[in-house]
C-alpha cells in the first residue's frame, strides 16, 4: 500500500529555497514515485511538499533521512515530515 509524506513549511523566500530543496542532500526524495510542490495562493512562500511512496517503509525510511539530517531544523514555521495513509471508507 503507497504511503504519503505532507510537510507544511514557511520557506522566507522561495526562490532562495527551492534550488537547495533541488538537491535533495538527504536523499528523502530518491524512492519517491511522486513530488510535488504546493505555493499557498496568498503566499507565494508558504510551501506544501506532497511525496508519495510504493510503501511504508520506504516513506518512513525517507523521513528518518530527513529528520537526521537536519535540513527542516532552520525553519522555525513548520509542519513535518508527516508519513500517512490513505484512509479507508
Amino acid at each position: 500500500m503507497s504511503a504519503f509524506i505532507i510537510t507544511r513549511i514557511q520557506v522566507g523566500d522561495y526562490d532562495t529555497w527551492r534550488p537547495m530543496f533541488d538537491q535533495d542532500k538527504p536523499r528523502a526524495r530518491e524512492k519517491a514515485k511522486v513530488q510535488r510542490v504546493y505555493r499557498d495562493a496568498d503566499d507565494a512562500n508558504h510551501v506544501f511538499i506532497f511525496l508519495e511512496y510504493a510503501s511504508l517503509d520506504d516513506a518512513n525510511e525517507a523521513r528518518r533521512r530527513l529528520v537526521e539530517s537536519g535540513t527542516l531544523d532552520r525553519f522555525e514555521d513548520k509542519h513535518g515530515p508527516n508519513v500517512v495513509q490513505e484512509a479507508s471508507g
